[in-house]
């Protein structure tokens, strides 16, 4: 029980293709004792594709850690003052998040949670999934990499014959890097063979 105690703001965000490997996250985080609060970007809550349903997503979380979908801006703002959470993990992470939050956007309800805690100086872990890691969106990972309170879940090239600029985290070290970053610390190494 490495996590007892601990609140984890689990921000999803439309990544659709590594959404349910991400949500086979949350019972393994619950499981070391963390209490698990759900948030969703506006593309991962509104919109179904081939890769599953937000009903499904929704209904699975709910169920798995008995609060509510954080969903909107309104109800991702408390989070900063209350100090609600004691880490955030947001999983995944597209590129377009990246983007936003290496330049301090906050339109998204997953966005305002970010920025909410790292107002209070708090851990925030990113999940990548992006198909421009290494393209458009390599010089915003390197920013976040320096960023103080960020911490990556180690990341690779998922296919990097067919897709070479696209990459993605190893889920199932999710709650590895929660753990090291709680205690301030990245999870080595970061770049790692996918």
């Amino acid at each position: 029980m490495k996590l007892k105690g601990i609140k984890i703001g689990f921000a999803v965000t439309g990544s659709h293709c590594t959404i349910r490997e991400v949500l086979n996250q949350v019972p393994v985080l619950i499981n070391n004792g963390a209490d698990v609060y759900p948030i969703f970007s506006e593309t991962a809550d509104r919109y179904d594709t081939r890769f599953g349903q937000t009903s499904e997503w929704k209904g699975f979380l709910t169920k798995t850690t008995g609060h509510n979908i954080i969903s909107t801006i309104i109800d991702a703002e408390p989070i900063g003052p209350n100090k609600l959470f004691d880490i955030m993990a947001v999983a995944p992470c597209t590129g377009n998040t990246l983007a936003k939050l290496v330049n301090g956007i906050t339109d998204t309800p997953v966005l305002m949670s970010v920025k909410a805690q790292l107002r209070n100086q708090r851990p925030v872990v990113l999940a990548i999934s992006t198909n421009d890691g290494l393209g458009m969106n390599a010089k915003n990972i390197g920013l976040l990499l320096n960023m103080k309170n960020i911490y990556m879940v180690p990341f690779g090239q998922d296919n990097p014959m067919i897709k070479a600029n696209s990459l993605v985290a190893k889920m199932p070290l999710l709650t590895e890097t929660v753990i090291h970053a709680l205690q301030g610390k990245q999870l080595q190494p970061v770049i790692i063979q996918y």
